[in-house]
């Protein structure tokens, strides 16, 4: 294939791409459309009539008022005195809470104003407010026949009709045996809100069949240490009914939307280590979801904003309930887990083989570590030693591998000194496989080992970012595990690097190259790349600085204490289990009384290239 060729078949692709992406976007327009316009036909005698477009009509209904109060008209924009009335109503506020939240409601659309999550602090110390006071608007929509127009809940002032300990009704009164309340219940020792949606005689107002609309605007507060990390692992997730899986508006974006055209059991606006999540029992039908994060010099230290725009079916009746729960807590996986929605899985543990690491093993087995020990930084010290004894048959099988290769060097260096030329490179590569097959050395016999450990490492480097138990749990010099730790403030900022050294990240990094330098030693030198050395040595020390300055100082440590194992190890095991003068001579017997074997597929192909080359030179000297 040509590079015309193929720079057409990347256009072809990127028109085709284009066109969907169009296409599902006029799609989605066009249904939105056709649920207004079916919700704005009135009834058959109305069916010409103009559509209403809710946000003109908000702004009439404005401009109405404020026509009315410089007039000082008293006519009604409602035909209803009752729901008139509650337009104007004067604010209240009243609280629920139990021992884990405390939540504080507001009559202006008789929704919760603010949530105090108790036990838990800000990363300045503060009381930490999941739902900052204005920081919020829940906005429940459905049309009505009888005004013909859209009515949304934050327009009117409810009235407070009943309140318990652990309840609390709101009354939006229509007539008097026709009105909307929104009950609220928080049980003890939950996180979990309920809220039913309650309406009594209202099919005379509400056509049947009918869809509310859930508008939901938040600012999500930063609440952690590290801006980036904080955003890293902040995002706006959803669930599908039936769906074991989540999905979520992806991360490390400055922005994202997505358009759902199929029913959603519920949606979360997830930071970091809380989140605030709206579950619907009988599912959302659509809706659309977004964020985009405040920059980190955002006066209101606002971390992002989410919208949730959503789309849910009811049947007008004599009375109808639609029940809603709100989850407002912390992202602690067996937390999220007692619900049995799904939630932990909004916990970023990675994908099916890293997340069942984390999930499984990893997270039960710090659990069970912390029961008996209070202090995480010990808890990581033995979870380290005790994951580097399990895999230490792995890391054995590799050292004695490499072992093998490191013996057989002198062989190796009598053979590049039998083919010094360029030329006899392939050659060359024959002798030296040859040799390893008379031995019964793999030249990936140590590579193996190692990557069948990269799952655990790369399990960790999800699971220390992620695990809300290691939030402002300070070890050493390190006040909080699950962010940065800082020993020098730098006045300046290096970019990719930070304005902060971090120490645990530069120790990682310390021992990364002892790691690294000691397992140069251990191989045979190779002539052919001598930048691989100094790309191993250097290059992955410094990229491991700069990228882990920024990251969970739990994690960080976890690495160098893995680094400096991994060299104990390697020194056990050279010192104690290694005879290399006793290898080298097992391996020369081997050899000596090796059977000539088969050579494989590959060997056969090489001597084939090789006698081919051969030729070739051979014609080229004839020609000169």
């Amino acid at each position: 294939m040509n590079k015309n060729t193929l720079i057409g078949f990347v256009l072809i692709g990127l028109i085709l791409f284009g066109f969907s992406w169009y296409n599902s976007k006029v799609y989605n327009e066009q249904q939105r459309a056709a649920f207004v316009a079916d919700s704005l036909a009135a009834v058959e005698a109305l069916k010409n009539a103009p559509k209403i477009d809710s946000a003109a009509l908000a702004l009439q209904e404005q401009g109405e008022m404020a026509q009315n109060a410089m007039s000082g008209s008293s006519v009604p924009v409602y035909a209803d005195s009752l729901l008139e009335q509650s337009r104007f109503g004067q604010e209240e506020f009243y609280t629920l809470e139990n021992n884990k939240i405390k939540v504080s409601f507001t009559t202006k659309g008789a929704q919760a104003s603010s949530v105090l999550i108790k036990n838990y602090f800000t990363y300045d110390s503060l009381d930490l407010y999941l739902v900052k006071q204005n920081a919020s608007n829940l906005d429940l929509e459905f049309y009505s026949d009888f005004h013909r127009a859209f009515l949304k809940s934050s327009t009117f002032n409810f009235t407070k009709v009943a309140q318990t300990d652990s309840s609390l009704v709101f009354r939006l009164a229509f007539a008097d045996n026709a009105y909307v309340e929104h009950v609220y219940n928080l049980s003890p020792d939950s996180y979990m809100l309920d809220f039913d949606v309650k309406m009594v005689g209202m099919d005379k107002y509400i056509r049947n069949g009918s869809q509310m609309l859930v508008n939901w605007k938040m600012n999500v507060p930063r609440l952690e240490k590290g801006y980036d990390n904080e955003k890293n692992y902040s995002s706006v997730f959803y669930k599908f009914p039936n769906e074991e899986e989540v999905e979520d508006l992806g991360f490390r974006n400055a922005e994202s939307s997505e358009s759902l055209s199929t029913k959603v059991e519920w949606f979360a606006f997830q930071q970091q280590f809380f989140s605030a999540i709206m579950v619907a029992e009988n599912s959302f039908s659509q809706g659309d979801l977004s964020y985009k994060f405040y920059p980190v010099t955002d006066p209101d230290k606002n971390l992002m904003e989410c919208n949730a725009k959503m789309q849910i079916g009811y049947d007008a009746a004599q009375e109808v309930s639609v029940p809603f729960k709100f989850y407002f807590g912390p992202n602690l996986y067996k937390e999220l887990k007692s619900y049995d929605y799904g939630f932990e899985n909004i916990v970023p543990l990675g994908g099916w083989l890293i997340g069942w690491i984390n999930r499984v093993i990893i997270i039960n087995f710090f659990d069970y570590l912390s029961r008996f020990i209070s202090n995480y930084g010990i808890i990581i010290l033995l979870m380290t030693i005790a994951i580097k004894l399990i895999i230490s048959p792995l890391t054995l099988k590799s050292y004695m591998s490499s072992a093998k290769m490191r013996v057989l060097k002198p062989e190796i260096e009598k053979i590049n000194a039998k083919y010094p030329k360029k030329e006899d490179a392939m050659k060359k590569q024959q002798e030296v496989m040859a040799l390893y097959k008379k031995t019964g050395v793999s030249m990936f016999g140590g590579c193996l080992p190692m990557l069948l450990q990269f799952p655990i490492l790369f399990a960790m480097f999800r699971f220390f970012p992620a695990s809300f138990e290691l939030r402002q749990q300070g070890f050493l010099w390190a006040d909080d595990l699950s962010t940065y730790d800082t020993i020098l403030d730098l006045p300046f900022n290096i970019p990719l690097y930070g304005d902060h050294v971090s120490l645990f990240a530069l120790l990682m990094a310390v021992s990364m190259f002892f790691y690294s330098k000691m397992n140069m030693d251990q191989m045979p030198s190779n002539n052919d790349m001598p930048g691989m050395k100094a790309m191993q040595l250097y290059f992955m020390p410094i990229f491991l600085l700069v990228l882990c300055n920024n990251f969970s100082s739990g994690l960080s440590y976890y690495y160098m204490l893995s680094n400096l194992i991994t060299i104990a190890q390697t020194w056990v095991i050279r010192k104690y289990f290694i005879d290399e003068q006793k290898l080298f001579a097992q391996l020369k017997a081997k050899a000596a009384n090796a059977k000539p074997v088969k050579k494989s597929k590959f060997q056969q192909r090489l001597d084939e290239m090789y006698k081919q080359q051969q030729a070739m030179q051979q014609q080229m000297k004839n020609k000169n």
